[in-house]
């Protein structure tokens, strides 16, 4: 399987135990709880098949910033984090940083 592919799945696993880990309650919530362990296993096991045919400095940024990315957008959404020009600019770059690394 590509492994953009795999990397990209990587690292919407890591938005997910992210969210859940702030839905948990400090690990206080079942459900979340769990959820948030067996994604957080899952993202790290398909970064490392990632890792396998990609560069380690580009593969864990990328996932690193596909889960700021993410994190960030749950955050506003679902936790009601504010919006502000500052964040948005930060996610920007974010974004920016992770398309140079894939060209590159």
């Amino acid at each position: 399987m590509n492994p953009w592919i795999i990397l990209v799945a990587a690292g919407l696993l890591e938005v997910v135990w992210a969210s859940t880990m702030k839905a948990s309650d400090g690990f206080s919530k079942m459900l979340p709880s769990v959820t948030t362990g067996v994604a957080a296993f899952l993202s790290f096991w398909l970064l490392a098949m990632a890792m396998k045919e990609l560069p380690l400095g580009t593969a864990y940024v990328v996932w690193v910033g596909i889960g700021a990315i993410g994190a960030a957008l749950v955050g506003i959404i679902y936790f009601g984090d504010a919006i502000t020009p500052l964040r948005l600019g930060g996610i920007a770059l974010v974004a920016a940083g992770i398309a140079a690394l894939k060209m590159a």
